[in-house]
C-alpha cells in the first residue's frame, strides 16, 4: 500500500512563483513507515487529491483560486489535463477530488476570484476526462445557491437557499457512518456548512456545524491509523488508538471560518486541532491526542 502526500514549495494558489522561483509543487507516494516510494513534480500548487479506487488512479488539482488545471498518474505516468471550458464559470478554482459513484467529482473553488461569480455558480463540478485530447469537461452537480433541507439548529426541517463562499473539501461518506452513509459530502469552509447529496445532485441536506473545518475522515474500523498532513512541520503524522467506527474526525481549521481574522492565529482562534464532528447537531468536538499534531489533510486507513 502507498500513501501519496503533497508538499506545494510555496507556489501561491493561482500558481504564483515562490519566493526562490519554484513553480512546481511536489507528489510523493510513500510507504506507511515513512520511506518514499517515487515523487513527481508538476507545475502549479496542489492542493485537492484523490483516487478511483476501481482504476488505481490517483487525480490531483493545481491552484485551487483560479488558473487551475488537473493531473492524474496511473502506473507511474502522469497526465496534464486542462479544463474545458477554459473559464470555468464560477471564475475560480478547484480543490478536492471523490470518485462518486464512478463520477469524477471536484470542488468548485475560491468563486469570484477573476471576477464576480454568480449566485448559481456550481459548488461541485462533475468531470469528465478527454485522454486523447487531454481535456477535463466540467458540468454542474449543484449550485451555491442549491436548495437544502436544513438538518439541525434553527433550520431543522426547513427548506434553505444556500449562498456558499468557500467549497473547499469533499468526500464520500463511508457504510458504517451512522450519518449519511453512502452520500456525497462537500464542506463549505469558510460558510462552516457541510452539505450532503447521492448521486443525482439532488435532495441536498446541510447540516451548520460549529467550528471551520477542513478534511474530514472517517474511522471505518475499531484499529487503524488516521493519517493527518502538518504543512507548518512538513511532516505526515500517524495518529494510532482504538477508534470507534462510524466516528468522523476532522481538521478543526477556525483561521479559515470567514469570520477569522486577518492576523491568525489569536485570540479566540487558535491553531488547526484534531476534533471530531457530530453529524446529528453539528457540534465539533475536540480530539485528545499525546504529542503536537496541527492537522490540515486527513485519511483513515484501516
Amino acid at each position: 500500500m502507498g500513501i501519496r502526500a503533497v508538499t506545494s514549495n510555496g507556489v501561491g494558489s493561482q500558481g504564483e512563483a515562490s519566493t526562490t522561483g519554484n513553480l512546481d509543487s511536489t507528489l510523493a507516494e510513500f510507504t506507511p513507515a515513512g520511506s518514499v516510494v517515487k515523487q513527481w513534480d508538476v507545475t502549479g500548487k496542489i492542493d485537492g487529491m484523490g483516487a478511483d479506487s476501481a482504476t488505481g488512479q490517483v487525480l490531483a488539482t493545481v491552484n485551487e483560486d483560479s488558473k487551475s488545471s488537473l493531473y492524474t498518474v496511473s502506473g507511474g505516468t502522469i497526465t496534464h489535463y486542462t479544463y474545458t471550458p477554459s473559464s470555468l464559470p464560477h471564475l475560480g478554482g478547484t480543490d478536492a477530488i471523490a470518485v462518486f459513484n464512478g463520477q469524477i467529482l471536484i470542488s468548485a473553488s475560491a468563486p469570484g476570484t477573476s471576477g464576480k461569480a454568480p449566485a448559481s455558480a456550481p459548488a461541485v463540478f462533475v468531470v469528465t476526462l478527454n485522454a486523447g485530447a487531454k481535456t477535463a469537461a466540467v458540468a454542474p452537480f449543484f449550485a451555491d445557491n442549491a436548495t437544502a433541507n436544513g438538518v439541525n439548529g434553527s433550520n431543522a426541517g426547513k427548506k434553505v437557499t444556500l449562498a456558499l463562499t468557500d467549497p473547499d473539501s469533499n468526500g464520500v461518506v463511508p457504510s458504517s457512518s451512522p450519518e449519511f452513509a453512502g452520500d456525497f459530502m462537500l464542506n463549505s469552509q469558510g460558510d462552516e456548512d457541510l452539505i450532503f447529496s447521492g448521486a443525482s445532485g439532488q435532495n441536498l441536506q446541510v447540516v451548520k456545524i460549529s467550528n471551520s473545518v477542513d478534511d474530514i475522515a472517517w474511522a471505518t474500523s475499531a484499529s487503524g491509523t488516521l493519517y493527518t498532513t502538518d504543512s507548518g512541520a512538513d511532516t505526515i503524522d500517524a495518529v494510532t488508538g482504538s477508534f470507534a467506527p462510524g466516528t468522523a474526525y476532522t481538521a478543526v481549521t477556525p483561521c479559515n471560518a470567514d469570520s477569522a481574522p486577518s492576523t491568525c492565529p489569536g485570540p479566540g482562534f487558535p491553531a488547526n486541532s484534531l476534533g471530531t464532528i457530530n453529524l446529528k447537531t453539528g457540534a465539533v468536538g475536540k480530539v485528545t491526542i499525546i504529542g503536537p499534531v496541527t492537522p490540515k489533510g486527513m485519511i483513515f486507513v484501516p
